[in-house]
């Protein structure tokens, strides 16, 4: 009985004893326990991008084409798509009635043209009678009145026979410049008139096109920045066109005028570049992105990856030389390449970041550096 009271207390000490060794190898590896993490060390880079401005697309000159005069159209000389030049016939209006209206206007200045003559030669032989003393003074006046009568309606048949042959041409609607009609709602049959809220069609002059973008007051202070506050448009460079299907037009455009007013209701301004476009590939009305080169030697750049975001702010994970680690709040400016920020402010050269796992991290955190 001794003998086994004496077993059991040897197992439970050789038992408490390795227990023991067990906690105190633990203390000594609970350094092994402190997690790694990749970090890099801020440095100054150099950094081209492009910034990105949704546009829309228009011709230099985008004219509406209306009738001058009333009626049916007779002809349609053109369709939709087709290539004009300046002075070529779009349409045609039924031309009978201002035909006949010309021809009855020809007529008046014709029977203008002989009263006047008569009147003229009364006139001119009341005043010889008068000189002769054969009339009266007031016979020779009312012939002058009657002479001075008759130009004028002379006058006035002209003026109806300039405004009837302007209405015979302008039953014959025509292009007022070169470039590419647009949609035609109105076919043949279809009664027009000046008053009609719809036009004839559109012509588009579209040789250069006009790509209209907007920058709010950040971008645009961004902008002036890179190249310049004076008079920044003429130092842009050339800027790209990225279409709708995500391919980028083989020329490029410069960006010409930038409204003076910020608007108040959307904190923006209009810009626009000009794009030529001899191949007429792009269309008015179409849609694209404008794509500005931007670049700076000295950027502070971070990883997106190592970011994170609380309530719309920006953080990293700054390493301090106690090994501990501080969420540090990043101010980034408006430009995206998929990769990285550029940091306006928050961190600086010479900081270290952590740059992977970041969920899993916390504020004041202590790590070691991967090697």
């Amino acid at each position: 009985m001794k003998l086994i009271q004496k077993s059991i207390r040897f197992v439970a000490c050789t038992t408490l004893c390795a227990t023991l060794l067990s906690c105190g190898g633990n203390t000594q590896d609970r350094g092994e326990l402190v997690p790694e993490y990749n970090v890099m060390t801020i440095e100054p880079a150099a950094m081209e991008w492009y910034s990105h401005y949704p546009a829309s697309i228009k011709g230099k000159q985008d004219i509406a084409v209306r009738p001058n005069v009333s009626g049916f159209i007779t002809e349609l000389c053109v369709d939709e798509g087709s290539v004009v030049k300046p002075g070529q016939v779009l349409f045609v209006i039924d031309t009978i009635p201002y035909k006949a209206a010309l021809k009855v206007a020809e007529a008046n200045v014709e029977v203008a043209k002989a009263g006047t003559e008569t009147a003229r030669l009364t006139a001119e032989n009341k005043k010889e009678l008068y000189n002769k003393g054969i009339v009266s003074e007031y016979d020779m006046q009312l012939a002058a009145n009657a002479y001075a009568q008759a130009q004028a309606q002379l006058a006035q048949a002209e003026a109806q026979l300039v405004n009837a042959r302007n209405n015979d041409s302008y039953t014959r609607v025509t292009s007022p410049l070169s470039g590419v009609v647009g949609e035609i709602p109105f076919r043949e049959g279809s009664l027009v008139s000046p008053s009609s809220a719809t036009p004839l069609t559109t012509v588009s002059d579209n040789s250069e096109m006009y790509v209209y973008f907007s920058m709010n007051e950040r971008q645009i202070l961004e902008l002036a920045g890179q190249y310049g506050a004076n008079n920044f448009l003429k130092n842009l460079p050339n800027v790209s066109l990225q279409l709708a299907d995500g391919s980028v037009y083989t020329l490029q455009g410069k960006i010409e005028t930038a409204s003076g007013i910020i608007d108040t209701q959307t904190g923006s301004s209009t810009l626009r570049a000009t794009f030529k476009n001899p191949d007429r590939l792009l269309r008015s009305g179409g849609s694209g992105v404008v794509l500005i080169p931007m670049k700076d030697e000295t950027a502070i750049l971070v990883p997106q990856k190592a970011t994170f975001e609380i309530q719309d702010k920006k953080f990293v994970y700054v390493l301090n030389d106690d090994m501990t680690i501080h969420a540090t709040e990043i101010k980034i400016a408006s430009i995206d390449n998929g990769k990285e920020y550029k940091v306006l402010s928050g961190v600086a050269a010479g900081d270290r970041i952590v740059i992977e796992g970041i969920n899993s991290l916390r504020d004041g955190m202590t790590i070691k550096v991967a090697q």
